[in-house]
């Protein structure tokens, strides 16, 4: 069994500004109603088609809605060699603490 490192909310720009990367696996519809600036999104079920796309030497934090499906990802992720954590609480927690996000249309939410 694969161990996942957990971060916080407000852990997560101080890593991204450091190298990390953002990974957001949600759906492309719940990504597109708001997620962090910085993130990328590849939904959960594409994550093992996105192998080659991730660098094995920087840190992964995946996020979701609220951490399930992070953390599903993260563990896949950690299987696969990558260094990875969880967002801690996704992007409810995100948006509950009032960090930025964007949306595709009109004013960013979580779905």
């Amino acid at each position: 069994m694969t161990d996942v490192q957990s971060v916080q909310v407000d852990e997560v720009n101080s890593l991204t500004a450091n190298g990390a990367l953002l990974l957001d696996v949600r759906e492309t519809e719940e990504f597109e109603s708001g997620h962090a600036p910085q993130a990328v999104h590849v939904a959960l079920s594409d994550v093992p088609d996105h192998l080659g796309d991730f660098d094995s030497n920087q840190l992964i934090v995946c996020v979701c809605r609220s951490g399930g499906r992070s953390g599903r990802a993260a563990k896949f992720l950690a299987e696969q060699g990558y260094l990875v954590a969880n967002c801690e609480g996704g992007m409810l927690a995100w948006a509950e603490a009032g960090l930025d996000m964007v949306a595709h249309a009109g004013e960013p939410f979580v779905q």
